[in-house]
């Protein structure tokens, strides 16, 4: 195999570690560390969903730290997950969802309607214009029930909001963020997901990225590794201590 083409290969790889790693919460935790290295260089903006890309690279650490309403798992397009259950009207109007009652942030607040709103309201990325032109208003009729009304009829409401297309349906902590600005939220995100952030640090070349476990005695580091990237190859270790 050429290095071009390993090189093409690199991004699967790594979205298939991060997947697995992300919906592990069932099995064990071993301890130890969890190194993914990547031919490219992750930055801050991608531990906030409100500035999520129209691609997949910044959902490789939205997975580990954060949590959507819907989002892409293994053989499934658009997965419920902080939602335990949602429908679209039969005139294509609206879709409403309902929370699951143990969903959490990492502080342990509550993930409520009222975040789910917030969240979308402030999402700012590639799909921005697409679904604030489409939808009319956002419902709350109870703290985990959250509706949005559309224009006109928009079935593929899920095929933005629900994929990778967007992040705009990973809920943030509303209470938070407007405590800490965003900032410092980006700083220090708190999330929904399987990890919580630990700690940036910068490295030569690159910047290291550190969450840990929510459950278990595992942690991720995710970093840029300038030799793996020559090889064209992805370096994973897990350490057991």
């Amino acid at each position: 195999m050429s290095p071009s083409s390993r090189a093409r290969c690199l991004v699967p790889i790594v979205c298939t570690v991060l997947w697995l790693v992300g919906a592990s919460g069932s099995a064990a935790a071993p301890d130890g560390t969890l190194t993914i290295a990547m031919h490219f260089t992750p930055v801050t903006r991608w531990l906030d969903p409100a500035e999520g890309e129209s691609t997949i690279t910044p959902f490789l650490l939205l997975y580990a730290l954060h949590d959507g309403l819907l989002k892409p798992m293994p053989g499934v397009g658009s997965a419920p997950s902080l939602a335990e259950s949602w429908s679209m009207a039969k005139d294509g109007l609206s879709a409403e969802f309902t929370l699951r009652s143990s969903a959490r942030f990492h502080n342990g607040d509550p993930v409520t309607a009222d975040d789910v709103k917030f969240s979308f309201e402030r999402y700012r990325g590639g799909a921005a214009k697409i679904l604030k032109d489409t939808v009319k208003e956002i419902q709350t009729p109870a703290p985990n029930r959250v509706r949005f009304v559309f224009k006109e009829p928009w079935p593929d409401f899920p095929a933005f909001y629900g994929t990778f297309v967007a992040s705009a349906g990973w809920v943030v902590p509303r209470k938070y963020v407007e405590r800490v600005g965003e900032d410092g939220f980006r700083k220090a995100p708190i999330g929904a997901g399987p990890y919580k952030f630990a700690s940036t640090t910068s490295s030569t070349p690159g910047l290291r990225i550190i969450g840990r476990r929510i459950e278990g005695q595992r942690e991720l580091e995710v970093a840029r590794d300038a030799e793996a990237a020559r090889r064209g190859g992805v370096s994973e270790r897990l350490r057991r201590r």
